[in-house]
């Protein structure tokens, strides 16, 4: 019942925006009023059939995950409408794609044996940025196909999950998790190669979790940690002056920003002045600034929703995505399979971290690092890499949920099998 509320007042939200854009609309309106058509008619029909063909598939995730995608359509729509078509086309062809992934999960049960075909495959695909690739926001960590834009990371970090996991539901002795982490360090080396060292630390973060709940030795945590301190003060003491610049800039606009707010400082100052402009209840949609927030479309996309929708709504949008965080480690927990129970928390862990990243840095409280918040930020890749992620998750959900229910069916069998027989030998004896 509390779902299907919840549910009701995403759409009530979705709806009041598009009315607001059709209202405040100087040309014709026609097109707002088509594309939120669209949109209501997708997402009804997903949540919908989604759950008839897979019945024991986990509802908070599939109402979290339309609601964070409606809301990026909806700031998407305020900001640059040619940019919401974009995503909602993306979107729509990922949906469809992913659908797929649960059946696929449940089909093939042996996924896990490919651990260092997972490994190769992630770094193989890292490396490929140094043969096509191009430069954005001083990382070269972007490729271009056919003139269409593609960040291998993303969803090399969907590999990278499913090659620990694998890895540790054969073996977890020490060999097993050197060569893990030997392979898991080559990940993260050609990342800072290419600049992306908010990826890199995404990376890091699911590796030292992912390797600590998967062999449950503390001592494996404080070693990795140990190390990834050592190899970065040694990365940056050899090549500060030919990798770290960027990151130079950042950390002089976090610190202080207020000292060049037209200059290096200047996105930060903006995205402040627009959360704070906003005030608790937002200045109302289409009466704020956004667009003064430079890529306020991608990476600064919370300074927006702030400042239009207020930071009470902020809030909330925050409590939605730890819900998901919530949701993915309910369903680790749950689960028996240790492939499937280390593969949740690594998605649980990427997801969350990520988030924290975006709205970290949109606010000050950590340096920016150029990560989207998932579903909600621009970008096909993005968007792309966190519906199979969500996806995958659903299909862990699913089994586990299926196979309990197998379970529970099995024992009540027993029960009435053990009281038949029972009341069989009591009869006789009477």
């Amino acid at each position: 019942m509390q779902l299907n509320k919840q549910i009701v007042y995403v759409f009530l939200i979705h709806f009041l925006a598009y009315l607001t854009f059709s209202i405040q609309s100087q040309e014709d309106m026609t097109p707002i009023i088509a594309f939120y058509g669209l949109q209501t008619i997708v997402a009804t029909l997903y949540l919908y059939l989604y759950h008839c063909v897979y019945t024991y598939s986990n509802r908070i995730i599939t109402n979290n995950m339309c609601f964070l995608l409606l809301i990026g359509y909806i700031m998407l729509t305020r900001l640059n409408f040619s940019l919401a078509r974009k995503q909602f086309v993306i979107a729509t062809a990922s949906l469809l794609l992913v659908s797929v992934i649960p059946y696929i999960m449940d089909k093939y049960k042996n996924l896990r044996k490919y651990g260092v075909v997972y490994g190769i495959m992630g770094i193989i695909g890292l490396c490929s940025v140094f043969v096509i690739g191009v430069e954005k926001y001083g990382s070269v960590n972007w490729i271009s196909i056919a003139g269409i834009s593609i960040q291998p990371s993303e969803f090399v970090k969907i590999l990278f999950v499913f090659f620990i996991a694998s890895m540790l539901s054969k073996k977890r002795d020490f060999k097993q998790v050197m060569i893990t982490a030997v392979l898991s360090g080559i990940h993260m080396a050609v990342l800072v190669l290419e600049k992306d060292l908010g990826g890199a630390l995404i990376f890091f973060v699911v590796f030292v979790f992912m390797i600590y709940t998967g062999t449950e030795k503390f001592r494996y945590f404080l070693l990795f940690n140990a190390g990834g301190l050592a190899a970065a003060g040694m990365a940056f003491l050899l090549f500060k002056d030919k990798l770290f610049n960027h990151v130079f800039v950042r950390v002089s606009a976090w610190r202080d920003p207020w000292s060049d707010i037209s200059g290096t400082g200047y996105q930060i100052t903006q995205s402040l002045f627009a959360i704070g402009s906003g005030g608790y209840f937002g200045s109302g949609l289409t009466k704020g600034s956004p667009d003064v927030v430079p890529v306020s479309e991608s990476d600064f996309i919370f300074s927006a929703i702030s400042e239009e929708f207020g930071v009470i709504f902020a809030l909330m949008l925050i409590l939605v995505c730890f819900s998901c965080f919530l949701c993915f480690t309910g369903i680790a927990m749950k689960v028996r399979h240790r492939f499937y129970k280390t593969m949740a928390l690594g998605f649980s862990i990427c997801y969350i971290f990520q988030t924290f990243l975006s709205i970290g840095g949109v606010t000050k409280f950590i340096p920016s690092t150029g990560v989207t918040i998932p579903l909600v930020s621009y970008g096909g890749s993005s968007v792309l890499s966190s519906l199979i992620m969500f996806s995958i998750l659903q299909g862990i959900s699913t089994i586990e949920n299926k196979e309990a229910k197998k379970v529970e069916e099995e024992r009540i069998k027993y029960e009435e099998q053990a009281e038949y027989e029972s009341g069989g030998v009591s009869g006789k004896r009477g």
